[in-house]
């Protein structure tokens, strides 16, 4: 029998059945359930068609590849993405902490700082706890004492709406002075009381760092104490 007489069944299959069969597969219980529903979202009689195409490579109509992508766009977006999945992921900006101020205190009975604005970090504390505080100062002095020991390292966050509660132990800038309070509620309702926690200190009769009021409105900075750290960090 002549061989060259057999009709050639070799089928070529166009490049857009090929994609069409990529994306069905891709989006087939995602953005269609089944053949039916493909089938008259295409305007096709019949479910049996998609068949055809998707397992006997049926070519299809370069309109309907066409269709069958407008229909489903917001579903092939994330496909298309795929492609730039393996590019480098934006790196996030490392937390080097906050800066630490060398400030110092500037007299003794009562512990007055040095302006931080005058000075420049000397190094930045980074610990677990500490991310929304703004910047930490030393302690220098005993009036605190035992909660706040001389030498330690304070974080500390700025409280802007001056909103002060009363037990917490702050750092505050009122008038020419700077310094860490125990601040509690006053007699009146427009003051805060200055507490010092060391109360076994006396000169004579009297405390060494006996309380004293403060109006709320002479505070220029309050910055609530977050965390103490007993160490330098630097």
């Amino acid at each position: 029998m002549d061989q060259s007489a057999k009709p050639n069944k070799i089928k070529t299959i166009r490049p857009e059945t090929l994609e069409f069969i990529i994306l069905y597969t891709q989006l087939r219980g995602k953005a269609f359930y089944n053949n039916t529903q493909l089938a008259e979202a295409l305007g096709y009689n019949s479910a049996s068609t998609i068949t055809e195409i998707v397992k006997s490579r049926q070519n299809i109509d370069p309109e309907k590849l066409k269709l069958f992508k407008e229909i489903y766009q917001e579903h092939l977006s994330p496909i298309k993405n795929k492609e730039n999945s393996s590019l480098p992921a934006p790196t996030r900006k490392t937390f080097e902490g906050i800066p630490m101020y060398e400030v110092i205190a500037t007299a003794t009975g009562v512990e007055v700082y040095n302006d931080i604005n005058d000075s420049n970090p000397v190094g930045h504390m980074n610990f677990p706890g500490i991310e929304d505080c703004d910047f930490a100062l030393p302690v220098w002095g005993h009036s605190m004492y035992p909660y706040l020991e001389n030498g330690c390292w304070v974080a500390l966050k700025v409280i802007h709406d001056m909103k002060i509660l009363p037990g917490e132990v702050y750092y505050i800038e009122w008038g020419d002075y700077r310094m860490y309070k125990r601040l509690l509620a006053g007699d009146e309702p427009d003051e805060v009381i200055a507490h010092s926690d060391n109360t076994t200190e006396m000169v004579g009769s009297r405390l060494k760092y006996a309380p004293f009021p403060i109006k709320i409105a002479d505070i220029k900075k309050l910055c609530l104490v977050k965390d103490i750290h007993k160490k330098h960090n630097h």
